[in-house]
């Protein structure tokens, strides 16, 4: 169990940080092999956690305050609604949903060079919906991937408002978690042990994102945010 743990967060967090989110989407296939969806959330929450204020100081010149604070507010009600259904199973007719909805952003992001920025209404809606789905199954980030993308001109702002929300929503689904009763002490203990490795990752991680240029970035998001709908897609 503690070798998938060590191999999910790194590759996770390796990921995360070149790109800005799809963190939980690499680290949760290596962690449902050998545990439960609602103690994987839990330890994608603490991680995600310790990692946020190193990205808040890093990144914080380069984020988009404004939307930042939209989706901070709609969110709350989105993680609580998701982690009271995350405790009574696991809609998959939702994840689905998520994953066609993602593979149509992408499509039309590929079709149509010039992105439709959305409107208030919509940004409501999809940030609501991204804080129920990393409620639920930590895997939100590919939602306020779709919403950031459209409303920032550089990568460098794209990854660092995706470093922010995900933060954000880490901070407000860890303390429920923890509220409900789901977060265990062993699970802070074994986090210990990840510890080396996690930090590992995202020095690895900013490294390589240092040594790639914003084109490239912008075909890897896509690809990712393509590769997550899909996953949601066809897996339960």
């Amino acid at each position: 169990m503690l070798l998938l743990l060590i191999i999910g967060i790194f590759f996770g967090f390796f990921v995360q940080t070149i790109s800005g989110f799809a963190g939980a989407l690499v680290a949760l296939p290596f962690l449902l092999l050998v545990m439960p969806l609602a103690e994987a959330v839990c330890y994608i929450s603490i991680f995600y956690s310790i990692a946020s204020p190193i990205y808040f100081y890093k990144e914080w010149k380069n984020m988009d305050k404004e939307l930042l604070k939209k989706l901070a507010i709609t969110s709350f009600f989105g993680v609580l609604i998701g982690s009271i259904v995350l405790l009574f199973g696991e809609p998959n007719i939702l994840k689905k949903a998520l994953g066609i909805f993602i593979l149509l952003f992408v499509i039309n992001n590929l079709i149509n060079k010039n992105n439709k920025r959305f409107g208030a209404k919509v940004q409501f809606i999809l940030g609501l919906f991204g804080g129920f789905f990393s409620g639920v199954f930590s895997t939100g980030g590919p939602l306020y991937a779709v919403i950031i993308k459209s409303e920032t001109a550089t990568v460098q702002a794209f990854r660092a408002t995706m470093f922010g929300i995900l933060g954000i929503v880490s901070i407000m689904r860890i303390s429920v978690l923890a509220f409900e009763g789901v977060l265990t002490r062993s699970e802070l203990i074994n986090s210990l042990y990840v510890l080396p490795f996690f930090i590992l990752a995202l020095v690895l991680g900013k490294m390589v994102y240092l040594k790639l240029n914003e084109e490239f970035l912008k075909k890897f998001i896509l690809g990712l945010l393509f590769i997550s709908g899909f996953m949601l897609i066809i897996k339960n």
